[in-house]
């Protein structure tokens, strides 16, 4: 596809992803109560490479062994941020587990600055300070204790920032679509090994319709689609837009958590989730819109 083309739909795509991503929460909350964490995430990236892999049937011969470490890798930084941020979602709110998860958003230029060598600037250091005071509001309880959920959130939000440079770093001179096809095999032979060490994979639960419709969302939607828009409209916008659009994720996940699954939202809380929005915005646009006005 032309590359003008792509440009126009890069961030349409990312905002579908951040929308498809929202809804997930509330959706994955209810299924967890009948499938175990590395079962529901080994249907989820099976299902995902192989729609993928049939999708993309005629880029195979593009293939070359590179790919292979180059999707062990990145599979296993998804792998390992889904697996948290789903043990995290067991143990906390939809809700919180939507906008804690979206702390990746700042975290990004820390680690860019880590493996590019850039160092952030004072808008990024301003960011930190309004995440970490958002994450205080959010996750600390009446006793000033902290979920358990919250940390894995918190520690999951970490790997999906490494995930996003990682396809930075990775996908230079490859063909997105097969790459992402790679990072869902892998995923998946991840999930399935912890499976098999851990769990009793539930035969019996995936025939039940009312797993089976959520799960092929979770597997059609949630995986497939919504990670080939991120990584594709990744590669086809630039940083900034591409952080922003995806943090709104958290937006969608709380608003269709309070509507559907019940979640209730303080007044802490929601001062939180406003501090840690302004703490992606601070961090990926540095307020230029407001200095652009004030001129």
């Amino acid at each position: 596809m032309r590359a003008d083309i792509m440009k126009k739909l890069a961030k349409p795509m990312l905002f579908a992803a951040a929308i498809i991503w929202g809804t997930s929460f509330f959706i994955m909350k209810n299924t967890l109560d009948v499938m175990p964490v590395f079962s529901l995430l080994a249907v989820r990236f099976t299902a995902g490479a192989a729609l993928l892999g049939v999708v993309c049937w005629n880029k195979w011969k593009q293939v070359t062994a590179d790919y292979l470490w180059r999707g062990a890798v990145i599979g296993a930084f998804l792998f390992l941020a889904y697996t948290i941020q789903t043990f995290g979602l067991e143990r906390t709110t939809p809700s919180k587990n939507a906008f804690l998860t979206a702390v990746y958003c700042v975290m990004v230029p820390f680690l860019y600055w880590a493996v590019m060598h850039r160092r952030p600037d004072r808008w990024n250091i301003l960011a930190a300070l309004l995440c970490v005071t958002g994450v205080g509001l959010v996750s600390l309880n009446g006793d000033l204790s902290v979920n358990v959920g919250d940390v894995l959130t918190l520690v999951a939000a970490g790997f999906y920032a490494a995930h996003i440079v990682a396809v930075e770093k990775t996908s230079q001179g490859k063909d997105i679509y097969l790459l992402t096809v790679f990072q869902f095999a892998f995923a998946a032979l991840y999930a399935w090994v912890g499976t098999a060490l851990w769990e009793q994979f539930p035969v019996q639960a995936i025939q039940d319709p009312a797993v089976f419709l959520p799960l092929g969302y979770l597997c059609v939607m949630a995986t497939t689609v919504a990670l080939l828009f991120q990584n594709v409209g990744q590669i086809w916008s630039d940083p900034a837009s591409a952080s922003i659009i995806l943090s709104l994720e958290s937006v969608f996940g709380v608003f269709f958590s309070v509507l559907c699954y019940g979640d209730k939202v303080t007044l802490p809380m929601g001062l939180g989730f406003v501090f840690i929005f302004v703490a992606v915005v601070c961090s990926e646009t540095k307020f230029s819109f407001l200095r652009t006005k004030a001129k």
